[in-house]
């Protein structure tokens, strides 16, 4: 389902409000990237932002029992592009050996993986990785759908949204998440095509649905679906 509006609050930080024909009532839905407000067509700013006061306790203590994943030793990545682990060594500095797809962090023997400073470094190190990948895989990749499919754009620009898999303006710039190479290369392609299809059909409407069919073997709604599955994260 499209995100239709991220709200970011300081203290609940980015709600995801996604408009649905069939919803009857606010919905609000709390996962370790955001909340996912999920509204009725016609429901104004005012309105979502009322819900999000009355709820604020239970919305607060539902994103604090989301504890995330602690990066350590037993801590993996394995995906078609990027794989990450980590292990003991000797010396009492992190080091880090880095390749296209892959990424090794060697930590000292006494590493506290408790400790939230070191978990926010981890972190940023991870995500400096994927998109270095990144910057490397997805812009030829898109080059090449772009010309298969002649679905010209504009730019393309690799971001750090948690939200979303990509975008495309009216003007034709494509944004790409890094978090794409944790995916499988036939969901990484279908999130492409999805986008350069925007530079053709800027709604989600019918003939959009139709031109992504198309380029997706009449698999758009299989391969949406599945995609549904994965996080814009590197941990959960």
């Amino acid at each position: 389902m499209t995100v239709n509006r991220i709200i970011e609050d300081k203290e609940l930080g980015s709600l995801f409000v996604r408009v649905n024909v069939r919803a009857r009532r606010l919905t609000f839905r709390t996962k370790e990237d955001g909340i996912y407000v999920t509204v009725p067509p016609r429901t104004s700013l005012a309105e979502i932002e009322s819900a999000i006061e009355k709820l604020r306790p239970r919305l607060k203590d539902a994103r604090q029992k989301l504890v995330r994943k602690l990066i350590d030793l037993d801590y993996r990545i394995d995906t078609e592009f990027f794989k990450l682990t980590l292990v003991s060594g000797q010396r009492e500095r992190f080091l880090s050996r880095s390749e296209l797809g892959e990424m090794q962090i060697i930590c000292p023997p006494d590493a506290d993986f408790s400790d939230e400073n070191l978990q926010a470094w981890l972190h940023k190190v991870i995500e400096e990785a994927l998109r270095r990948n990144a910057k490397i895989i997805l812009p030829p990749r898109l080059y090449m759908l772009s010309m298969q499919h002649n679905l010209p754009y504009k730019s393309v620009k690799i971001n750090s949204s948690s939200g979303r898999w990509g975008s495309c303006s009216a003007q034709g710039n494509i944004n790409l998440s890094y978090y794409l190479v944790l995916l499988p290369k036939h969901l990484i392609d279908y999130v492409l095509l999805h986008e350069l299809a925007h530079t053709r059909e800027m709604n989600h409407g019918k003939r959009f649905w139709a031109l992504l069919d198309r380029m997706t073997g009449g698999k758009a709604q299989a391969l949406r679906a599945e995609l549904r599955k994965y996080q814009t994260k590197i941990n959960g």
